[in-house]
């Protein structure tokens, strides 16, 4: 019998497994690419997704520079760093796009959402809803004796968990407007 004891089936340590080893857990991404501001960028970029099968979990878009005519496409998606290097690669090579960063990868970011949060209710539910709203920093924008509007800014986990807690006491509606996000430092 050799001295050497290698498992059967073992091939992390052999030399013969020279193929880098690739992770295929899926991880959240935020996106930031700035674009020619002008008609079928935003298909493009939404189509590059679609005809991939990758989801986008959120999406905002905005004219960051007037003059420059030139937006800015902030998506949330998932997948694993394969499929995120591969949607970073292929949307830069899309031609009115000036930039694309993986602010996931590049380092420290803040993201923010905001959302406007319908809730129906009278008596102690109203009591409760207002209560809730001041814990959250939520401002009431509206207000009908049945009624009232919410609006909450904040990380997308802090506008889940304001949702969490109105549902049982009388969520009516919401809309979202989807991760704005920059990165954080000088530059």
């Amino acid at each position: 019998m050799s001295a050497l004891n290698i498992k059967k089936g073992s091939t992390s340590h052999s030399a013969y497994n020279l193929r880098p080893t690739f992770s295929d857990t899926e991880e959240r991404h935020t996106l930031a690419v700035l674009v020619e501001n002008e008609p079928g960028v935003l298909a493009r970029v939404i189509g590059l997704f679609s005809g991939r099968g990758y989801n986008i979990e959120s999406l905002t878009v905005a004219e960051v520079d007037h003059t420059g005519h030139l937006s800015r496409i902030t998506i949330v998606t998932t997948g694993t760093p394969q499929v995120i290097n591969q949607i970073t690669a292929q949307l830069g090579r899309i031609v009115p796009v000036h930039e694309v960063h993986d602010l996931t990868v590049e380092g420290h970011s803040v993201e923010r959402e905001l959302a406007l949060f319908k809730v129906s209710g009278k008596g102690e539910d109203r009591v409760e809803a207002l209560r809730l709203a001041d814990v959250f920093r939520a401002r009431v924008v509206d207000s009908t004796l049945e009624s009232f509007v919410f609006e909450i800014t904040g990380t997308p986990e802090k506008i889940d968990a304001f949702a969490d807690l109105m549902r049982p006491i009388g969520l009516v509606e919401m809309a979202r407007t989807g991760v704005a996000a920059l990165a954080r430092g000088a530059k």
